[in-house]
């Protein structure tokens, strides 16, 4: 299977709606197509179809046999793109960095970095007890190597 030829199909079907973007595209050695893609609004089934539909109509089965899943990330799938963050400002992220992990509230997004905002619990400076404090971390993206968002029932 031509992972070009997959990928400019792919391509072409994503120009017509300009809020959906691809994460990945892979194509297994028996030729399992699978492509996941996201939107800055969610992507509503009939993308999937369209998509799927631009694809698979324009490959030839008998000159090679082939299975095609179109779908959008997971929850479990990690942010890998900046319009995922961008996307999900606003939202409890889980993000680890090489040194420590991060919970907190993206606060920002931008084409450079992140800033996540939380609530945290410390010793009073003076006294006994506790207070609440607002923390605030900035992380440039090549600094993150997995980022989740946190789903809270």
């Amino acid at each position: 299977m031509d992972n070009k030829k997959v990928k400019d199909l792919v391509d072409e079907a994503l120009e017509l709606n300009k809020s959906l973007f691809l994460i990945d595209l892979s194509i297994s050695v028996n030729n399992k197509i699978q492509v996941v893609v996201d939107g800055d609004n969610g992507v509503p089934l009939s993308e999937c179809i369209r998509i799927s539909r631009n694809v698979e109509h324009n490959l030839d089965r008998e000159e090679e046999d082939f299975s095609l899943e179109v779908t959008t990330p997971d929850i479990a799938h990690p942010l890998s793109e900046k319009r995922q963050y961008i996307k999900n400002i606003g939202r409890i992220l889980k993000v680890k960095t090489a040194e420590q992990e991060f919970e907190g509230t993206l606060a920002e997004a931008d084409q450079d970095k992140i800033i996540l905002q939380w609530k945290a619990r410390e010793p009073k400076p003076i006294g006994k007890g506790k207070i609440t404090v607002e923390k605030t971390v900035t992380l440039e993206y090549k600094d993150i190597k997995e980022a989740k968002v946190k789903i809270v029932f």
